[in-house]
């Protein structure tokens, strides 16, 4: 399809549409370079820390063997399992566990399972976990969300729990006007119960919230449960492949679609007619 099909500056489709709710990982901030930039940074101070020349040599060997490139393998694996876990998630069946908690405990078993657990102290993993807490907004991402805020309710509808959610928000000068973490309602995207839940929120009816996120799957979801959908194409962060059927039938139902070569949020801001 060509692409000058999605370059007006309005759509129909959006004419109701009173609030966004924007996924937050990988949509708003770039999850990737921040938490493998730390997984390097918290590796080398450990091994020039005095308490690493303690540990046992064949530990020392293993963690001075992961290399940075495999720290970006790490940081994947550690994203893939936050996946995996919210995708299985059953509400009412599944024992509650929120975000933060999910991050440390994945974190211990990954560092078990690259055979380097009992290089870092409790305290250290923990304190590791909450690098979620601090990633790195996408260059377009606080100003194109402030730009929104002005003619838009502006929400997160995002699985990291609200603590999180407000972190990264503070810590972007994003400037949501409202935080709401799926945790409000006990289950995890791509559950319905929080796509409608956040729509109860928000005092709108689903067709008067769009979902703003960088994966396909999310936004297949929202429109399932009556939203429209904003796609924001972010680098990496798609599972879907262009090849695929699914991503081709995307570029039909899809309502708005920001190309990655674009200005992402400050774009989505001119297409709805805001500058």
């Amino acid at each position: 399809m060509d692409k000058n099909e999605f370059m007006a500056p309005f759509t129909d489709a959006l004419k109701d549409v009173k609030a966004l709710t924007f996924d937050v990982f990988g949509t708003v901030v770039d999850w990737r370079s921040t938490v493998h930039a730390e997984l390097i940074r918290r590796a080398r101070n450990k091994v020039a820390s005095s308490a690493f020349k303690e540990l046992p040599e064949t530990l020392r060997s293993s963690f001075q063997g992961i290399s940075d490139t495999d720290w970006g393998t790490f940081a994947q694996a550690w994203r893939a399992s936050y996946g995996e876990f919210t995708r299985t998630f059953v509400p009412g069946e599944t024992e509650w566990k929120d975000i933060d908690t999910h991050h440390h405990d994945s974190l211990k078993e990954l560092l078990q399972k690259w055979h380097v657990s009992g290089v870092y102290t409790d305290e250290e993993i923990r304190s590791l976990s909450r690098v979620w807490h601090y990633l790195r907004p996408w260059d377009d991402s606080a100003l194109g969300i402030q730009m929104l805020g002005t003619q838009y309710v502006t929400a997160t509808l995002s699985n990291g729990n609200r603590s999180l959610l407000e972190d990264l928000n503070a810590h972007g000068s994003l400037g949501f006007k409202r935080i709401i973490s799926t945790a409000d309602f006990g289950a995890y995207k791509p559950h319905p119960s929080t796509y409608l839940g956040a729509v109860n929120a928000l005092e709108c009816r689903p067709n008067e919230n769009a979902m703003v996120a960088a994966h396909l799957g999310d936004l297949r979801a929202a429109r399932t449960n009556g939203l429209r959908t904003i796609y924001v194409e972010r680098d990496r962060e798609e599972e879907w492949l262009r090849d695929d059927d699914l991503w081709k039938d995307a570029r039909q139902w899809v309502d708005l679609w920001i190309s990655q070569d674009e200005e992402g949020f400050v774009e989505l801001a001119r297409r709805l007619g805001i500058s």
